[in-house]
């Protein structure tokens, strides 16, 4: 997934590039009155030749910064006069190929086509992947959700590696930072949307990825409960192991002895961490894994924790996440959710390196979740169990391809959707599944692994048929069919958080049922669109089958 994000920053540096070709300020600028003062935007033309009115780098919290480093964002400050905000902010530091970015980062990007606040329009906000330590708002741009009217568009940043995610289980660093800063830009929107003429009561969160664990994250946590309405996730949910954090003290001071220090007080490794520059707090995920690590799972591993309960200290979650979601501690709203049919292609290339340690140790495939719950003999006949339903009494090889995928799409990504989906509709919500297939010009990811050749659509190929930018421009400009695919494919998502249903009608040709026990049901999102029933159900089965051996909640019906 690193290089996902790698190719997403090198687009992002030319996008002030595509802004620069089409800003429009014939006529006055448009100025805004928020709760902390005026901002100045600027217009720009969109892709079909329509106005929108952009506003960039808006504080929506005060940076971060010296003693606030690792805590919760605190309210952004007021200012005098009318701000600038035709440019993006700086985004938040990270390591990707360099050093970018600074701690000064809580921004937040605002693209509409009115300005009245009586137009209630339907806010979409996009929460961006990236394994909790890349990326950043800037990237993505509204032209093609913005295709449809009454739809507008919010993104911004969030802490991430060490300075979102670090937990020391003490008051003054519980973690989650980063998920706070997501929670005071909600805060944000709520105070002040409606100025840019959206509907603070239509507040759809979506997100890929990293992005998505995050949005059902917020289903979860009461820090946000009130300040969205409905719910996308596309390629993730906060189940995943690659989504909660395990060991997250003992990794803080594995970091702390990589940068310098031996304590092993808190308070001292809190103070140590603190005084440095933030550039050293960048790229540390993959120098603390254990060796466990460097082969079950992926390597997200400065991400959301489980936080101890402090007096005076606002958590944003404090319980596991699957039994929260078995206990119905939820807020509850309309969710849509699902994944691409060939996630798995983002981590072949560094699956083929390690076929050696899986044929020899195939218990390394057994998700961590597991792990905890079984002992080492089970350990052992579960890893065995998952090597042979996949590729038989026999090792794996680089003939296998396909099969290599469908794993690593299983067991990363598909299950616990399904799982995820499942439960959640035990609590009678309304649930929406997909399965992405779409194959074209536009899955820019797949074509920069070239791994054209292999089936299925990857990890994050999704995101370049809702999103315009400068990778995606020519072959949507060039081709009819492609425009057309991108304007069914929003109108699916721009549907649903207008209405909380992605098909109200059968304008698009197909009606996408929502998820039931019994049924199964999802959407098929390829040429043409259909519904359908028990989306890879045996794959689905067999892992169903390990977590109920591991006595862990699961989707089988007694």
């Amino acid at each position: 997934m690193k290089f996902k994000i790698g190719l997403l920053f090198i687009a992002y540096l030319e996008i002030c590039v595509i802004y620069c070709t089409r800003e429009e300020q014939k006529q006055s600028p448009p100025v805004v009155t928020v709760q902390e003062g005026k901002l100045r935007g600027t217009t720009y033309n969109l892709v079909d030749g329509s106005t929108c009115f952009a506003f960039r780098g808006i504080p929506f919290a005060q940076p971060p910064v010296g003693d606030l480093r690792f805590k919760a964002p605190l309210p952004p400050l007021s200012w005098h006069g009318i701000r600038d905000a035709t440019n993006f902010g700086d985004i938040c530091t990270q390591y990707n190929i360099t050093y970018q970015g600074s701690e000064d980062c809580l921004f937040l990007n605002i693209y509409t086509k009115s300005l009245q606040p009586n137009a209630r329009n339907a806010v979409m906000v996009y929460i961006y992947g990236g394994s909790y330590y890349e990326g950043s708002g800037d990237f993505f741009l509204s032209d093609f959700l913005m295709l449809h009217d009454n739809v507008m568009l919010v993104t911004f940043n969030y802490r991430l590696d060490i300075p979102g995610f670090l937990s020391l289980d003490i008051p003054e660093a519980p973690g989650n930072a980063g998920m706070k800063d997501q929670v005071a830009a909600l805060r944000w929107i709520q105070n002040n949307i409606a100025q840019f003429g959206g509907d603070p009561n239509s507040v759809t969160l979506f997100g890929e990825s990293s992005g998505a664990s995050s949005v059902t994250y917020h289903m979860l946590s009461p820090m946000s409960t009130g300040l969205f309405h409905k719910v996308i996730a596309q390629s993730g949910v906060c189940i995943h192991d690659w989504a909660i954090a395990y060991g997250a003290k003992a990794r803080a001071f594995r970091a702390g002895k990589i940068l310098g220090t031996k304590t092993d007080d808190v308070r001292e490794l809190l103070k140590y961490l603190k005084g440095l520059d933030a550039k050293a707090l960048t790229n540390l995920t993959f120098a603390t894994l254990t060796t466990d690590e460097q082969y079950r799972g992926l390597p997200e591993q400065f991400i959301p924790n489980v936080e101890k309960k402090f007096p005076g200290v606002e958590a944003f979650i404090t319980e596991n996440p699957v039994n929260m979601l078995v206990e119905g501690k939820v807020n509850r709203v309309p969710l849509m959710l699902g994944y691409n049919s060939g996630e798995g292609l983002i981590v072949l290339k560094d699956h083929l390196t390690k076929l050696d340690v899986y044929n020899k140790e195939p218990s390394y495939y057994v998700p961590r979740e597991i792990k905890g719950r079984v002992s080492k003999d089970q350990l052992k006949e579960f890893g065995d169990r998952i090597k042979e339903f996949y590729f038989g009494r026999r090792n794996i090889t680089k003939d296998d391809l396909n099969t290599i995928v469908d794993m690593q799409t299983d067991m990363h990504f598909s299950y616990n959707t399904h799982r995820f989906a499942h439960l959640y509709a035990k609590l009678r919500e309304p649930v929406y599944l997909y399965s992405f297939n779409l194959v074209t010009d536009l899955n820019i990811i797949k074509i920069a692994l070239d791994l054209t050749n292999l089936k299925g659509v990857s990890h994050a190929d999704e995101l370049w048929y809702l999103f315009y930018n400068y990778l995606n421009d020519e072959f949507y400009a060039e081709q009819e069919r492609l425009r057309d695919i991108v304007f069914r494919v929003t109108k699916l998502w721009v549907n649903f958080a207008k209405t909380g249903c992605p098909t109200p009608d059968s304008s698009l040709g197909a009606i996408w049922h929502p998820y039931t026990i019994k049924g199964k049901e999802y959407f098929k999102i390829d040429e043409p669109f259909a519904p359908g029933n028990k989306l890879n159900e045996r794959r689905i089965k067999f892992w169903d089958k390990l977590y109920e051996d591991a006595r862990l909640p699961h989707m089988s019906n007694k």
